[in-house]
């Protein structure tokens, strides 16, 4: 991958190792290309049939508060990590479309995601990261 969107969970020039296959959940780190073929790798925050909000820098799924414990570092910054928004004024509709997931990068302040270019297809998902292989150094799980 290259940018700091998904920092700092996953850095420039890390190799993920992807699966295929199976069901994506909410939290799972995605790679999937858009239509200028452009490859992205985001977090899936909502799944299809969903609401999703930000309000005072806490996600609400359903009308629910969700933690997202991957930002536990970043909010000990000071800030907002992700401004105050609903679905509705992103895609144009309360919940998210069948077979449609909404994104967003790690690196909130400097991502472009779901916020930007609205909801992915899952026909656009190319797998779901499940580790990071090199540099070496680097070399995780993710959850």
């Amino acid at each position: 991958m290259s940018g700091q969107s998904m920092a700092p969970t996953l850095e420039s020039a890390d190799q993920l190792l992807l699966r295929t296959s199976g069901p994506i959940k909410r939290f799972d780190v995605v790679v999937f290309t858009r239509a200028d073929q452009t490859t992205y790798v985001k977090r899936v925050i909502g799944l299809p049939g969903e609401t999703v909000a930000y309000r005072n820098d806490q996600l609400y799924i359903n009308g629910r508060h969700v933690d997202e414990p991957f930002l536990n570092q970043a909010k000990k910054k000071p800030g907002i990590l992700t401004s105050d928004f609903e679905l509705k004024t992103l895609i144009g509709e309360k919940q998210i479309p069948k077979d449609e997931y909404f994104v967003l990068g790690d690196n909130r302040q400097i991502s472009k995601d779901s916020r930007l270019f609205g909801t992915i297809h899952r026909d656009t998902i190319l797998g779901r990261a499940v580790a990071v292989y090199w540099p070496i150094k680097d070399i995780q799980s993710l959850k």
